[in-house]
């Protein structure tokens, strides 16, 4: 083991929603590090031509699987599909998510519920399924990917905060439980962060971003690469005394 913690040589990461963004920026640190990685997403295309930059600017072996984790058989063919390609599991990032804008008092309940399954239920699933393998193997690191919202809330954003809020009690409360075993979980909650399908969207909206980053001590958006170091710490040796922990990532307290 390397002196600083970092050294993943010989464990195996999957990453949901590790395709484009955050997710991308994770799996090729993890890679870089050592680790082999399955990145999961549910376009082939985008997957594979992930898959092949990450392997080839590594030397890591990197593995896209066609998986919509909001579905509880597909989350159990991808844990399946990656032990007997890799052999095992060491790190599980949750890390699909994503927001729906809508004031509370015209939420439709279908709104709500899309929310919570698509940043809850998909972490749910997949830590429960890759923690048998983790509990049986006495060891793992589970991080999970929240956000600010769920720290401090959003007006316009009400179910999208609540979800991410439950997903950080969710860290918790799995730390508690998995810890005596071996099992550690955290949590990141990154800020407004420049991934292209985010700026895509601010756009869209006619989101001035250089007015809202004025509010930051660092007064710029983050940049996936700057989320993906936290959460290599978190899944690596380097935090090895650190479990049940939400890391805001956010340029700074607004103040």
């Amino acid at each position: 083991m390397s002196p600083d913690g970092y050294e993943l040589g010989g464990k195996v990461a999957i990453v949901t929603g590790g395709s484009e963004g955050i997710g991308a920026a994770t799996a090729q640190l993890l890679a870089f590090y050592g680790a082999d990685v399955v990145i999961a997403g549910r376009t082939m295309e985008t997957l594979e031509q992930t898959a092949e930059s990450i392997a080839r600017e590594t030397g890591s072996r990197c593995l896209g699987v066609q998986a919509d984790v909001c579905d509880e058989e597909q989350v159990r063919r991808l844990v399946a599909r990656t032990i007997e390609e890799l052999g095992r599991i060491d790190i599980l990032v949750n890390n699909v998510g994503w927001s729906s804008a809508s004031p509370l008092s015209e939420m439709p309940t279908d709104q709500w519920k899309n929310d919570f399954a698509l940043n809850v239920d998909t972490a749910f699933f997949c830590a429960r399924e890759v923690a048998r393998h983790f509990l049986a193997q006495g060891s793992g690191a589970i991080v999970n990917v929240s956000s600010i919202a769920g720290s401090n809330g959003t007006p316009g954003l009400a179910a999208y905060s609540s979800a991410k809020a439950a997903m950080q009690m969710f860290t918790r409360v799995a730390a508690a439980e998995w810890g005596p075993k071996g099992v550690r979980v955290n949590c990141v909650a990154p800020g407004l962060i420049a991934t292209d399908n985010a700026m895509a969207y601010y756009e869209e909206v006619k989101l001035d971003i250089d007015a809202v980053c004025s509010r930051f001590p660092l007064r710029r958006p983050g940049r996936p690469e700057e989320i993906a170091r936290a959460i290599v710490f978190l899944a690596c040796e380097a935090s090895s005394y650190i479990t049940g922990e939400t890391i805001d990532i956010t340029g700074g307290p607004i103040m």
